[in-house]
């Protein structure tokens, strides 16, 4: 199975978890409401990591439930975790293999806490040690680079958002995500010529905001594993507090800007870079003002709610980085000194 193929499975994917998974996230939500949980543990590292970021304001905003990020190397290393009462200690690992995340959960249920795991893998060493476990269901991701594990993980981060509210028309909602992401995927060749345009990029950065903080990082990500362009992501409000300076005439800005709380910051930010700075700008967005602005306007759905925009903004930044790594030439399926399960202590 090829990096395109498992693109292109995404909206598949999305949609069996939907329906498959439901019993089990409400069973989950009934554990967390039962226990006086006060905040979240959270462990996980790289694509599972940028995951987590959403769940950071996605739980933040919905559920009025803190999320801090585990340090791993504090329950190996150092052998001095902090101390856990009243926490859900949360894994999120496509293969669940890494010790150091095992080792978080490990320490959670020591310290008597509700442990949940977030995999692909049920049998895993990470579910194993959980008292709950939520398979994605996505079946083998043979590519290295990560693209419908990540989207799974932010689907299930999403129904657990919507079981633990009790808000039941969110389901209904839910339940379109696959179309919208079948809609982006038509965009393919179209993304495909546009990437033939970067084909000599070095460097750029990657802006997001709110939700799409994290739809920032794994853009990014993909773009280091992929292309071996030097991706960095930022918030485009920490982005104006210093690193606004490396930006020169055609440097190229990668962003997502979709509708809601914080558009008319990204747009403010965007016409900023375009107009004063002479930005290259590619631009995911639903609104027509921002893909204006940009030389290269990737489009998602209008009617997408902005809570639910990090499921569908990656996908043309997954279709752009793919294209993007054939246009210079290299493999797409074998990324250069990275493997699919890394192990880390």
């Amino acid at each position: 199975m090829s990096l395109i193929s498992e693109i292109n499975e995404q909206p598949k994917r999305l949609e069996s978890l939907l329906s498959a998974q439901r019993k089990t996230v409400d069973k989950i939500a009934q554990a967390i409401r039962t226990r006086d949980i006060e905040y979240v543990f959270l462990a996980a590292r790289g694509t599972s990591d940028n995951a987590g970021r959403y769940a950071n304001y996605l739980w933040g905003a919905l559920n009025q439930l803190p999320i801090a990020l585990a340090t791993p190397s504090l329950f190996t290393y150092y052998q001095k975790p902090p101390r856990l009462r009243n926490a859900l200690v949360m894994g999120i690992s496509q293969s669940g293999q890494s010790p150091d995340i095992v080792s978080v959960l490990e320490e959670g249920k020591r310290q008597n806490c509700l442990t949940l795991a977030i995999t692909n893998e049920p049998n895993s060493p990470l579910a194993k040690t959980a008292d709950f476990v939520l398979d994605i269901q996505t079946g083998p991701e043979l590519a290295v680079a990560a693209t419908k594990t990540y989207t799974a993980e932010l689907m299930a981060i999403a129904m657990l958002s919507v079981a633990m509210s009790g808000d039941k028309a969110q389901w209904k909602v839910l339940g379109k995500v696959a179309g919208w992401a079948k809609e982006v995927l038509k965009q393919n060749e179209r993304i495909e010529q546009f990437a033939q345009r970067y084909r000599y990029m070095r460097q750029c950065v990657v802006l997001g905001r709110g939700y799409n903080y994290s739809t920032a990082f794994e853009w990014a990500l993909k773009l280091k594993e992929l292309t071996y362009v030097e991706a960095e992501p930022y918030s485009s409000a920490d982005f104006q507090h210093g690193p606004i300076a490396m930006i020169e005439n055609s440097f190229p800005v990668m962003a997502v800007a979709p509708e809601g709380r914080v558009f008319e910051t990204m747009k403010r930010a965007l016409a900023h870079l375009r107009n004063d700075f002479g930005a290259e700008l590619v631009v995911v967005s639903n609104n027509k003002d921002a893909l204006a602005l940009a030389q290269t306007p990737l489009s998602i759905p209008k009617e997408i709610p902005e809570w639910l925009t990090p499921l569908v903004s990656i996908i043309p930044a997954q279709l752009f980085a793919y294209h993007l790594t054939l246009a210079k030439g290299f493999d797409s399926e074998k990324p250069r000194s990275i493997r699919k399960v890394t192990e880390t202590k």
